[in-house]
């Protein structure tokens, strides 16, 4: 039988160390095109969703990307995928998925792509029910004789039928002695449902039955049940076949006759409507699944049966008429029309490997080429293997989405920030207060090699900073064109953003050959704006709640000369020292010493001196690079501010929970409202006026509240944007000292800048501390792991607003100790290996647990928490005196 094998037409192999079983493949037109060409569904117990239509270019051919039409995680185990008419007003075609808990209806639809990519394809959730029991199997089917539409009948694990009526639950019934579930079908032609009892044989329960019958509330009878009050559930017929069934189907003859098959574990057997044995066969090997089909010849049926000796066999009722082989032990097999060829038949196996193929006997003609015998050189072998290594390795750095030059060449972006603010401030409705706030002109220049439609260039800043305008559309740019732009940017607010740094993308179609609407393409071009748009000269102060100080490697260089707009004229000769003043009113003094290389930032505001610390280093990178000098360093060897940086999440949580509060509070006056309002309309419509029984004066007390609780609501959200962006600033500045201190390169600090700032907006459904809880559990249970039993927790799947930000600043400390103690952020492949951590001299062990955890908080507090003062523990001996003010 072996040179019998199945062709291969197409295959694939779904996901890694995923499990399959006869419920999760099913064959039908479920995007409704209408061309009669089936699409294979595939549901994983790992909870994956595909779908795919095979197009292959040649019999044979592996799965191509534009195969896979759909492909979605659904979290909970599939049990079972089926195609029908599940929603109510249409005949459309649904799809219906299975999983333990929940039976979840979709709809599959696809739209035309852009580009020569293909279409996009998608599905949307029309229904769901949420199952009290645990369910094991579906079928469905036009139940009670329904026209134009399915019903769904559900078995639990207990022995349960549910049924559901589309949208709607049904009822509930349990099956009598029911101890295992069995397999389960529907016939439509005697309107009864058919499984295998945990007692080995065949049983037939009629859905009118089944539908008055006594409710399942109560899995036992009760002792009026038994008296007679209301129906029992009674079979309608059963049969002892002596064995457990693994699957059940019913094919119809035609309208008068339909057969009932059973595969058993050592038979498979073909009954009549009512019970009666048509013919059974004893079959030679343990199958594994099996499908019944109408064959050619009249009155007889196909069966295609597969084994655990990959092997599927084709019965003409009890004649075998074809064996074939298979590469794998298949656990479900479909029969549709694929691609316009009618009869492919679809295996899949328990550990994904999905085949489309056909039956046939094609001889293999391959013959093996005589060995040409020649001598080997080695060493031209091995100069011919360095040079094609050389080869691959530069493909691979060079390797991008996109041609670098042609994505080059179509358009190039500039931006260019004028040095000065403009002689005629352009700011307007401003909320900054008695300053005379500046404004700053940018211009950006496009350059086109090809001509290009619909360009749009957008434009964003941080706010508060706003823009004059920040949108701008071009229909159409002739090639060899140039087009430039200018707008001003400005600040609104009464405190400062957290960057200085705005983004200019313009997005763009670029005609092709094959789509003259063009392809969408996308460029970008970020440019950064001056210290003098949101700060101004100030009085430098020598008292301040927060310092820090940065070491460098290098002589100290004059703040004159870093920062030539900001020094007064009576204090060109005290030129370590100088003062900021943000137009939202606080103060930030920077002082210079003269023989330490140490620069100190100090202020009243935590979050203010970010802005400034940065600016100085990058003003000290750009001063040395001018100067020829490449080893230039910064470094920080302070305690890290983490109380403070703590008080300021509190701060912003605190104004989210009181934001949840006020929401509840007013949809709570809102429904008041309303009913108040519905009363009061139906004693205005009474023909007989009654009293109003002071509902006016109560309906206008209600209305006074729920306007000033959205009074509160808002003033609330203005609050908390606020709130948020201080939050940033101060999270930059922890970034830059953790970097500064540990040294870390620029990708490590790319790394904790997407797990700190994941959010460019705070919301009450996705907020930051919950997202940033679950960035730094990640890394604290990958790179920066101890163990591997830490590497195998779970991370929770959903984010939800946590109770309190005692786990969040946990974690941020327990990041501290990690990187204190030698660990080291890596997102390559082997970033999940166990790390080891030592440090000179020796250091505590990093804790594995909660209990651990809290042992050490003490001592972490105690390492990171600044006590307000950020500074070494000596004073700066170098810095002169600030004039007016003693010591």
């Amino acid at each position: 039988m072996s040179l019998f094998k199945a062709r291969d037409w197409w295959s694939t192999v779904l996901g890694e160390k995923e499990e399959f079983d006869q419920g999760c493949l099913c064959l039908a037109d479920v995007d409704n095109t209408g061309n009669g060409q089936d699409k294979i569904i595939v549901g994983s117990f790992m909870g994956y969703l595909r779908i795919f239509n095979p197009h292959p270019v040649k019999t044979g051919d592996g799965a191509q990307a534009e195969d896979l039409l759909l492909e979605v995680h659904l979290r909970d185990p599939i049990l079972q995928v089926e195609v029908g008419k599940f929603v109510s007003g249409t005949e459309m075609l649904h799809l219906a998925v299975l999983h333990s808990r929940k039976l979840c209806v979709y709809s599959v639809s696809g739209t035309l792509g852009n580009v020569e990519h293909g279409n996009q394809y998608q599905i949307k959730l029309m229904y769901e029910h949420n199952l009290q029991r645990t369910a094991c199997n579906m079928t469905y089917g036009s139940f009670g004789g329904v026209k134009g539409r399915d019903l769904i009948c559900i078995q639990s694990m207990d022995g349960m039928l549910m049924v559901f009526e589309q949208e709607s639950y049904a009822f509930g019934r349990f099956l009598p002695g029911s101890l295992l579930p069995g397999p389960l079908a529907y016939s439509s032609r005697t309107d009864s449902f058919i499984t295998v009892s945990s007692c080995q044989q065949v049983e037939s329960y009629k859905y009118q039955v089944l539908a008055f019958a006594t409710d399942a509330d109560k899995r036992q009878e009760t002792e009026q049940q038994k008296l007679g009050s209301g129906k029992r559930l009674v079979v309608d017929w059963t049969l002892n076949i002596g064995e457990q069934a693994l699957d059940i189907c019913i094919v119809s003859f035609n309208q008068s006759a339909s057969s009932v098959f059973v595969l058993g574990e050592r038979n498979f057997f073909c009954l009549k409507d009512n019970g009666q044995i048509r013919f059974m066969k004893k079959l030679d090997c343990s199958p594994s699944c099996f499908l019944p089909y109408c064959s050619v010849s009249e009155g007889t049926m196909n069966t295609l049966i597969g084994n655990h000796n990959n092997m599927l066999h084709i019965y003409q009722d009890v004649t075998l008429k074809w064996a074939t082989q298979l590469p794998h032990i298949p656990v479900a097999v479909r029969v549709g029309c694929l691609h316009d060829l009618k009869g492919v038949i679809v295996t899949l196996s328990d550990d994904g490997h999905l085949q489309c193929s056909y039956l046939g006997t094609d001889p293999s003609l391959f013959q093996a080429p005589k060995v040409e015998s020649r001598e080997l050189h080695y060493d031209e072998l091995d100069i011919e293997l360095k040079e094609l290594q050389k080869i691959i390795k530069d493909v691979n750095k060079s390797q991008g989405i996109w041609p670098v030059t042609e994505r080059e060449d179509d358009l190039k972006v500039s931006a260019i920030v004028s040095p000065n603010v403009d002689s005629v401030s352009q700011a307007t409705d401003v909320e900054v207060g008695i300053d005379l706030i500046p404004s700053v002109t940018v211009k950006v220049t496009l350059q086109n090699r090809l001509a290009l439609q619909k360009a749009k260039l957008s434009v964003y800043v941080q706010p508060p900073l706003v823009l004059t305008c920040d949108q701008f559309t071009f229909e159409f740019m002739a090639p060899e064109m140039s087009r430039t732009v200018a707008f001003s940017v400005y600040l609104k607010g009464s405190y400062t953003p957290p960057e200085l740094e705005g983004n200019a993308v313009v997005s763009y179609s670029r005609p092709s050959d094959r789509n003259p609407d063009g392809i969408p393409r996308v460029i970008q071009c970020k440019f950064r704006l001056p210290l003098k748009l949101i700060c101004l000269p100030g009085q430098p102060s020598k008292t301040a709640s927060h310092k820090l100080t940065i070491d460098t490697n290098k002589s100290p260089v004059s703040l004159l000369s870093l920062f030539p707009g900001f020094a007064s004229q009576s204090e060109d000769d005290q030129v370590n020292v100088m003062g900021f003043r943000f137009l939202g009113g606080s103060r930030v003094t920077l002082l210079a010493s003269k023989t330490s290389q140490r620069y100190r930032i100090q202020s009243e505001q935590f979050e203010d001196l970010w802005l400034i610390t940065n600016e100085l280093i990058i003003r000290l990178q750009e001063y040395f690079e001018k100067q020829g000098i490449k080893d230039f360093a910064c470094s920080f060897s302070g305690s890290m501010p983490l109380q403070e940086y703590f008080e300021l999440i509190d701060h912003h949580f605190e104004l989210r929970i009181n934001g949840e509060k006020l929401e509840e509070l007013l949809s709570e006056r809102a429904v008041q409202f309303r009913a108040i309002q519905r009363r009061l309309l139906t004693r205005f419509k009474d023909k007989t006026p009654a009293p109003l029984q002071h509902l006016d004066t109560l309906l206008d007390g209600t209305y006074k509240q729920v306007i000033a609780l959205a009074d509160a609501v808002e003033e609330n959200q203005d609050n908390l944007f606020q709130s948020f962006t201080k939050l940033r600033s101060a999270t930059h500045l922890v970034i830059l000292l953790i970097g500064l201190w540990q040294k870390l390169s620029p990708d490590q600090v790319a790394i904790l800048e997407a797990a700190f700032l994941p959010l460019q907006q705070d919301t009450q459904e996705l907020g930051w501390e919950e997202t940033v809880d679950a960035a730094i559990s990640h890394l604290l249970k990958t790179c920066l792991s101890k163990s591997s039993k830490e590497q195998a927790l779970n991370l929770s799947s959903q984010l939800n607003i946590p109770k309190d930000t005692s786990r969040l600043k946990k974690h941020i400390t327990l990041l501290c100790d990690r990187l204190a103690k030698g660990g080291r952020l890596c997102l390559s492949t082997d970033a999940t290996a166990p790390q080891i951590m030592v440090m000179p001299g020796g250091c505590t062990t990093i804790p594995e647990s909660d209990l651990e955890e809290r042992s050490i908080e003490q001592d972490s507090t105690e390492l990171f928490t600044n006590h307000k003062h950020l500074n070494l523990e000596t004073p700066l001996p170098e810095v002169l005196p600030l004039q007016g003010v003693s010591e």
